[in-house]
C-alpha cells in the first residue's frame, strides 16, 4: 500500500466521520428553473453538493476502481468493503449523493431528489474524477438500492463507451411492489408531486436500520432508525425511475444484480437479520433481467436488504463473487 497524492490532492481533507479517510466536496448540478418538474427538483435545496471518500492508503497499482454509491437513509460508512477491494487489488471512492450524509447542509430536505438526474449527475461527477485520477483503468459502479436504481438509469444512460466498464448493484430498488413504501397511484401521486413536492406520503421508524444500528458502526444522525420521511417529489421521482425499468433497459456492459435469498414481512423477528425487510426480492429477480444483454445474478443466503452488512457468512459470500466478478472484467 502506498500514500498517492493524486491529480486534486490540494483538494482532499481529512475525513471527519471515518479515520484514515480523506473527503472532497464539490458543488453539484443544478436544474435549469423551467419546465414541469423544476418546482419539483427545487424543493430539495438550492445548491446541492456532492462529496467524495478515499481511503488514505490504497493500492499503489490497481486493477481498476470501484465507484461506491449508497442508498436511501445511507451514506458512505462501509469500510470493510473498501478493504475488501483493496485486498483484491481494487481502489475505491466512496459518493455521498446530494443532500446525503456528508453531503447535507442545512436547508437541504434529507435524501430527497426530484428527479433522479440529479443524483445520476453526481455519480458522472464521481466517475469523472475516479477516471481522471486513475487513468486508463477500469471503472466499476456499485450501487446500493436506490443508489442501484439510479446506477442502472445511469448506466443505461451512459451506453455506448460514456459510462462505467461493469455495474454491481446491491438489492436495487426497481420496483415498489411489496416494498417498504407504497405510493399514491400515479394519478394522483404526479400532480401532488408537482404541487406539493414536499408533502410527506410515508413515514416511520425504520426497524432495519435499527438493527443495523446494533451491529455496525455509524453515524445514526445520517443513517437514521428514525427513518426519513417519503416525500410526494422523491416517490414520483422513483416511480418514473420504475416505470423505466419496467420498460427494459439497454446496459452495455456486464450487470451483477445481487440479492438476498428472500424477504420477510416479520421486520420485529428473526428476518432481520437473514432476510431483506426492505424489498421484495421475487421482484428484484424479475426485472434484473430486463437491464442488459450481460446480467448475471447473485442469490445470497440469509443476506439482508445491504448485502454488505450481512452477517459474516453471507457478507463473505457477496464480497468473493464481487470480487470475482471484478476479475472477470
Amino acid at each position: 500500500m502506498s500514500v498517492l497524492p493524486g491529480p486534486d490532492a490540494e483538494a482532499w481533507v481529512p475525513d471527519r466521520l471515518l479515520p484514515g479517510y480523506e473527503a472532497w466536496t464539490l458543488p453539484g448540478w443544478v436544474a435549469p428553473p423551467v419546465g414541469p418538474l423544476a418546482r419539483q427538483v427545487a424543493a430539495g435545496g438550492p445548491d446541492p453538493v456532492l462529496t467524495l471518500v478515499r481511503p488514505v492508503e490504497r493500492p499503489a497499482r490497481p486493477r481498476g476502481v470501484v465507484v461506491l454509491l449508497h442508498g436511501y437513509n445511507d451514506y458512505v460508512f462501509q469500510t470493510h468493503v473498501v478493504d475488501a477491494l483493496a485486498a483484491a487489488g481494487w481502489a475505491a471512492l466512496g459518493l455521498d449523493a446530494r443532500r446525503a450524509g456528508r453531503s447535507w447542509r442545512p436547508g437541504d430536505v434529507p435524501h430527497y431528489q426530484g428527479d433522479l438526474r440529479e443524483q445520476a449527475s453526481d455519480l458522472t461527477r464521481a466517475v469523472t474524477v475516479a477516471r481522471r485520477t486513475w487513468p486508463g483503468l477500469p471503472v466499476v459502479v456499485h450501487g446500493h438500492s436506490c443508489g442501484g436504481l439510479v446506477t442502472a438509469l445511469w448506466a443505461h444512460a451512459h451506453r455506448g463507451g460514456a459510462g462505467a466498464d461493469a455495474v454491481v448493484l446491491d438489492s436495487p430498488f426497481l420496483s415498489f411492489e411489496r416494498s417498504w413504501v407504497r405510493p399514491l397511484q400515479d394519478g394522483a401521486l404526479r400532480p401532488l408531486a408537482r404541487r406539493a413536492p414536499l408533502r410527506v406520503i410515508a413515514a416511520a421508524p425504520s426497524r432495519y436500520a435499527a438493527r443495523l444500528a446494533e451491529r455496525w458502526d455509524f453515524d445514526t444522525s445520517l443513517k437514521s432508525p428514525g427513518g426519513v420521511p417519503a416525500r410526494a417529489g422523491w416517490l414520483a421521482a422513483v416511480r418514473a425511475g420504475h416505470l423505466r425499468v419496467a420498460r427494459g433497459l439497454e446496459i452495455d456492459v456486464p450487470v451483477l444484480v445481487a440479492r438476498a435469498a428472500r424477504s420477510a414481512a416479520d421486520v420485529d423477528g428473526p428476518g432481520l437479520d437473514t432476510a431483506d425487510t426492505v424489498l421484495d426480492v421475487t421482484t428484484i429477480a424479475a426485472l434484473g433481467p430486463r437491464l442488459g444483454r450481460d446480467v448475471h445474478e447473485l442469490v445470497v443466503e440469509d443476506g439482508v436488504h445491504d448485502l454488505t452488512l450481512s452477517a459474516e457468512g453471507p457478507r463473505q459470500v457477496y464480497l468473493d463473487a464481487v470480487t470475482d466478478f471484478l476479475d472477470q472484467l
